[in-house]
């Protein structure tokens, strides 16, 4: 059985607006058995563009039922039933936010005949429910109202079902010409009757909708963005690296990696989208490429630099690129050791111990670690005065502005707070999987800074660090890798750190 559902909306966010409209056609493979159709009062008022859109007003479901008074009716018609809609990403988002918000969790197999339409009647100009049916000869009475919507969608469906039970009969002996030809003439222009090649068939029973392997593919396929097939997805790795979406005009869109591509692209297409822009975002996919590392350490570096340098649309976190503020330390003659902020071109002669985006957010920064590790605002260069510190007069701080706490009591908390932001140790290589049993990665970080990383046969060697600098791909350092480093150096990894000797420039 199918459920092939329309709803109109106050908008297209499933996570704020709300369900103004819904009609429900029941399909049984053969024939529509049953509907129903309701406008729904959505608790608040229907934008304007809405309402010229659908021609829905707030006076139309000002005393129509509310969502939980027909959620019930919902459930019982869709039970047992495969979720059909065209562009079902939509229809089936909204419905299970209005049932999360009763807290009940809404489950149904989808089928998006967009998707289906694309396998089965390809080279259309365009898969948008109004233009295909004007294109194919479906009527559509009542365009976005959910009813006139649904009803032409239910034709669709059913005439696909049609195309897919010729296709099936085509490549089946066992289905009976009257059938097939009944299937056929169902699709074909009035007054023709194309050529089947299967009149002498030996005539046994028509394969029912169920069993109809367009229709099963397009069920375990519905959450596929529209330009992703199945045979894409098939070639997707089972490996660590980074993916790369791209729209149409072949622009990457998003960057991301994984430990598993394949798995983690199913996860991404999975998900319930709750907002027009991640709804876009879905749609806009027409292609995925890839590059393997092997490692997942080089995966989280390598997206974290594309992403730098690619800038895509949906990526937001660490598309910065420039670092140009850091937190320095150095130590004074009476042997305190002073964190401080200021801009990295300031500080030429020192490697900053951390990059930061600007001034303000390493001044930002360093209040943090001061509060944290009881360390003296005068000291870290955020409190100006000759005598003591603000923090001092509140019994915040130990007295180190004035001499009174020993350097070496607070030299030790200093290195505490760089250690929560640091490396435990400043040099070293992370040596880890390769993408073949014949190549391993190797990581480099010197004197607390990120190098970069290579590729190389599992019998290499090296002396020294020397060694391995010769063979890596060099990267930019910033906050962001610095992070990745640290925590995934505190992960249970299986990785090789050998350590170095800190060196002086």
């Amino acid at each position: 059985m199918y459920a092939i559902i329309d709803l109109e909306t106050t908008g297209g966010q499933p996570a704020q607006d709300r369900i103004t409209e819904i009609a429900i056609f029941i399909h049984d493979g053969e024939k529509v058995v049953d509907q129903y159709e309701t406008l729904l009062n959505p608790g608040r008022s229907i934008p304007f563009f809405i309402t010229q859109l659908t021609g829905i007003t707030d006076d139309m479901v000002r005393d129509a039922p509310k969502f939980h008074e027909v959620a019930r009716k919902v459930v019982e018609m869709t039970e047992g039933c495969v979720f059909v809609a065209h562009n079902v990403r939509f229809d089936y988002s909204f419905l299970k936010k209005e049932f999360a918000d009763l807290g009940y969790n809404y489950s149904r197999k989808t089928l998006c005949t967009v998707r289906l339409s694309r396998s089965l009647m390809p080279g259309q100009p365009s898969y948008s429910l109004g233009k295909l049916c004007q294109n194919i000869g479906i009527p559509l009475n009542g365009r976005h109202r959910a009813a006139g919507d649904a009803a032409a969608t239910a034709i669709l469906f059913d005439r696909l079902l049609k195309i897919s039970q010729q296709d099936e009969a085509l490549r089946n002996p066992t289905i009976s010409t009257a059938d097939t030809l009944a299937a056929v003439d169902a699709t074909a222009p009035s007054g023709r009757r194309p050529v089947t090649g299967a009149e002498d068939a030996v005539t046994t029973k028509q394969p029912s909708a169920r069993k109809i392997k367009a229709v099963q593919e397009a069920i375990k396929t519905a959450l596929l963005p529209a330009n992703i097939t199945p045979a894409k997805m098939s070639t997707l790795p089972h490996s660590a690296g980074v993916y790369y979406f791209h729209n149409e005009a072949g622009e990457v869109i998003y960057v991301g990696k994984s430990i598993n591509i394949y798995k983690r692209i199913l996860q991404h297409f999975a998900i319930d989208y709750k907002s027009r822009k991640s709804i876009e975002f879905k749609n806009s996919i027409s292609d995925i490429t890839w590059e393997l590392t092997g490692s997942e350490l080089v995966a989280l570096l390598y997206e974290s630099h594309e992403i730098k340098r690619l800038k895509p649309l949906y990526n937001r976190a660490q598309r910065r690129s420039v670092f140009p503020a850091g937190i320095f330390l150095r130590t004074d003659e009476n042997g305190y050791k002073r964190l401080y902020y200021g801009r990295a071109d300031d500080h030429a002669e020192s490697h900053p111990l951390i990059a930061l985006g600007n001034q303000y957010k390493a001044k930002g920064f360093l209040f943090h670690k001061v509060a944290k590790f009881n360390l003296c605002q005068k000291l870290c260069d955020l409190y100006k005065t000759a005598g003591s510190c603000f923090d001092y007069q509140v019994h915040r701080c130990n007295g180190a502005c004035i001499g009174l706490e020993p350097a070496d009591e607070y030299n030790a908390r200093v290195e505490q707070a760089i250690e929560s932001f640091t490396y435990e140790h400043g040099s070293f290589v992370v040596i880890g999987k390769g993408r073949s049993e014949l190549e391993k990665t190797v990581v480099l970080v010197e004197n607390g800074r990120y190098l970069g990383f290579a590729y190389v046969d599992e019998t290499f060697s090296a002396r020294n660090i020397n060694d391995f600098k010769e063979v890596i791909t060099r990267y930019n350092d910033n906050k962001d890798v610095q992070q990745i480093i640290r925590q995934y150096l505190r992960t249970k990894h299986k990785d090789k750190v050998k350590l170095f000797k800190t060196t002086t420039a």
